[in-house]
């Protein structure tokens, strides 16, 4: 599993990854067969994107990096569904928009 696929990420979330992004990052992660990884830093700690309370737990803050890494066959295509989710405010724009 050396033959990683990566990117990274700014949040622009106004609340960082918490609650509803962590879900919706989460739910996204576990549609992909690969391994899939994300940290606050690129030489880690690496946590499983796939795991709710350890992406919670990482706490990122809205203008932090997320840096993102997977392996398997669907690497690729994991990582740059999870680059885009985060790059479209986590598809939250327009409920933002709408109630405010």
């Amino acid at each position: 599993m050396n033959d990683w696929k990566s990117s990274s990420v700014v949040i622009r979330h106004e609340v960082g990854l918490h609650a509803r992004p962590s879900v919706k990052l989460t739910k996204l992660a576990k549609t992909f067969a690969s391994t899939i990884q994300i940290s606050g830093s690129p030489e880690g700690p690496w946590i499983d994107a796939k795991s709710i309370v350890k992406v919670m737990a990482m706490k990122a803050k809205q203008d932090s990096t997320l840096y993102l890494r997977a392996s398997g066959g669907d690497a690729a295509s994991a990582v740059d569904a999870l680059r885009g989710l985060v790059e479209r405010d986590f598809d939250e724009d327009a409920a933002h928009a709408a109630s405010g």
